[in-house]
């Protein structure tokens, strides 16, 4: 009897052992999804699909850029907070998705707190305050002068209420206690191109799209939105050491995972966009596409989205802005 029940307690015990090493096999052992709630060719998109290729290299297997767009972000961001928390859909939110919306929006079928785990706060993309040639102002301080001389005179251009060149020019006229009325149109390109023409005589903008244009003459970049001077236009001073102090407002994006997802998993992750963060060909595509390159820790994402939410939260409230 021995001799048959050795056999048989040797089969149950791998038998029983067999589902722990299943949960212990290599990660990522199929496709990652990697959810984007923004469009196919934008910035972010770009970024994405960079890291998503070294990712790839990487660990053997593909990690498939998914982009799920729609209600300014909501869609994509409800589908990385319902998805299963095993690793495989990852995603990017950025400071419209994770520290506007939650205040823009009365109710979100997301909550920022409870259904992500920020896992690296991938890049900034670095704006700038641009005012067309026939304002006649060189500085903030000339700026925030005239606008004070002509209260509700002077007009700024945006891509749409709450987006990424309509709050910050809420804050500095906030921060500044200037009256300059919000012009809102339906996407980026047709505020930028009205800025131009001089048919709107300012607007924030990426510093990239509007870099090309202050070199020809054709707009007038007075500063830079961020905490620090930027890389391309480190000549060129912040809003805050240009008169405002305090100010400051970036384009942020970083990567996410559902809650719940294992701690070893959003390591694992962590580690490989870190590292991919710090490759100079991926620095140097990144740069010349407008975004300035962080890669910091989990903890550094989390407190980014935290203190966000706060600042950018008040700006909304006060201006009494909602979604349209």
């Amino acid at each position: 009897m021995m001799n048959i029940r050795l056999p048989l307690a040797i089969v149950l015990v791998a038998a029983l052992a067999a589902p722990a090493g299943a949960l212990a096999q290599k990660y990522p052992a199929k496709t990652v999804r990697l959810v984007l709630p923004f469009a196919t060719g934008s910035a972010v998109d770009v970024l994405a699909r960079l890291y998503a290729q070294k990712m790839s290299e990487t660990w053997g297997q593909q990690v498939l850029v998914d982009n799920r767009t729609g209600a300014s972000g909501i869609v994509g961001m409800e589908f990385i907070a319902r998805a299963a928390p095993d690793g495989y859909t990852l995603g990017m939110g950025n400071v419209a998705t994770l520290a506007i919306n939650p205040s823009l929006y009365a109710k979100l079928p997301y909550d920022v707190g409870r259904d992500f785990v920020p896992i690296l706060y991938a890049a900034a993309i670095r704006n700038s305050l641009e005012v067309h040639p026939s304002l006649p102002v060189h500085s903030v301080k000339a700026l925030v002068a005239l606008a004070k001389a002509r209260p509700g005179q002077l007009d700024y251009a945006s891509g749409g209420v709450g987006s990424a060149q309509h709050i910050p020019m809420e804050m500095l006229k906030a921060m500044a206690g200037i009256n300059i009325v919000h012009v809102s149109y339906k996407g980026l390109t047709p505020a930028f191109n009205d800025v131009l023409a001089g048919q709107v005589p300012m607007m924030v903008s990426g510093v990239v799209t509007a870099l090309p244009h202050h070199k020809t003459g054709r707009l007038r970049i007075i500063a830079t939105t961020g905490a620090t001077r930027t890389q391309v236009t480190p000549e060129i001073p912040t809003i805050a050491e240009a008169g405002v102090p305090g100010y400051d407002f970036d384009s942020w994006t970083g990567f996410l995972a559902p809650a719940g997802t294992p701690p070893a998993i959003v390591t694992q992750v962590h580690a490989e966009a870190a590292r991919i963060s710090k490759l100079s060909d991926i620095r140097e595509r990144l740069t010349a596409a407008g975004f300035e390159v962080v890669g910091s820790s989990s903890e550094a994402f989390a407190a980014l989205i935290k203190s966000n939410n706060a600042r950018l939260g008040k700006v909304i409230r006060d201006a009494g802005i909602k979604a349209e």
